[in-house]
């Protein structure tokens, strides 16, 4: 039996949805370990291809205070003898880490068990979890590290399926994830009357907490912009794209990679470790995208940038190339066949 542990956020519980999926295409029984908070819940409560789910009682250690701190240690403890359970009860021989707060019980639990600990880490800057448990993984996999086995992220089919080469921009998509981020809104929000003056069509996910506020500024501008706060379709709001500005979180990135959508990124100047710029800059390096500081962003030229059709063929071109199809199979024979 395989079980895959993490998430809190969407980056790590995508990764782990699809590793789940494949162990299910491939008739493999897994169970998922995860935690109440954050999302991990709403993702796979329901989900028919896992075996068993366990969401235990484990919050992030970070920013908290010194007696939050050691609560969430403590809860992380006594969820370590839980995992220890479920290991015994699941006859869990390998153990699937995509990182977050919620995979901390489980990877640690390897210590005490049979158990082999395989590590998924997203970002370039590798987070603090996996950088203690990567001392006791079997395996370590990373799209940034030269020297993993697997270096194609496990980015879902559907994103290659609906991909294309652009030629050129007509419509440009604005990604400030289902949260939201102002400095991308506000950026949409000045360059749209110029983008619509030019007939370039926008895409705008605002996120829940300024979706009211944002697409009541396009009615005031007389734009009609297609404007959303969460979707389920986000594979066809990117297929109608032809350019992106976006954060530039590790699945949001591959994903626009997937899709051979050129975009610029805004990276999150708060991210840990700077991660989101260093993710960019991975690409950037190579002419693949354009990376901007937020604090900066007033002097990027988008309309040059748009209007270079040369450019935007040749950018999405090679992105096509960048990750293979196939990410998330070879990263579960990997393990598979790891003995």
């Amino acid at each position: 039996m395989i079980a895959v542990t993490g998430g809190g956020t969407g980056g790590h519980l995508k990764v782990a949805k699809a590793l789940m999926d494949e162990l299910h295409n491939r008739g493999q029984s897994a169970v998922f370990i995860g935690s109440n908070n954050g999302a991990d819940r709403a993702w796979f409560q329901d989900d028919k291809n896992i075996k068993e789910k366990f969401f235990l009682d484990t919050a992030g250690v970070v920013n908290q205070g010194f007696f939050g701190k050691i609560k969430s240690l403590w809860n992380i403890v006594k969820a370590v003898n839980k995992c220890n359970d479920i290991f015994i009860d699941y006859d869990v021989e390998k153990v699937i880490s995509v990182g977050g707060y919620s995979a901390a019980p489980a990877s640690f639990a390897t210590l005490f068990s049979k158990a082999k600990l395989y590590i998924h880490e997203q970002n370039s800057v590798m987070g603090r979890l996996n950088s203690l448990s990567a001392k006791f993984a079997a395996k370590v996999y990373s799209s940034y590290d030269e020297n993993s086995s697997v270096k194609d992220y496990p980015v879902a089919k559907e994103f290659f399926e609906e991909g294309r080469v652009r030629t050129g921009v007509k419509t440009i998509i604005f990604l400030g994830g289902s949260q939201g981020a102002l400095a991308i809104n506000d950026y949409a929000l000045k360059m749209a009357p110029k983008l619509n003056a030019q007939n370039i069509k926008i895409i705008h996910q605002a996120g829940k907490n300024d979706f009211k506020r944002v697409k009541e500024a396009y009615e005031h501008l007389d734009i009609d912009a297609d404007v959303f706060d969460f979707t389920t379709n986000l594979i066809g709001k990117m297929k109608q794209a032809d350019f992106a500005v976006s954060r530039s979180g590790a699945s949001t990135l591959w994903e626009l990679c997937a899709t051979g959508l050129p975009a610029l990124f805004i990276p999150y100047p708060y991210a840990a470790g700077d991660h989101q710029f260093f993710n960019a800059k991975f690409l950037a390096n190579d002419g693949l995208a354009y990376v901007y500081r937020q604090k900066d962003l007033h002097d990027f030229d988008l309309l040059k940038v748009i209007h270079n059709d040369e450019n935007i063929h040749s950018m999405s071109k090679a992105l096509v190339d960048v990750i293979m199809i196939d990410g998330v199979e070879l990263l579960i024979n990997d393990i598979l066949g790891d003995e």
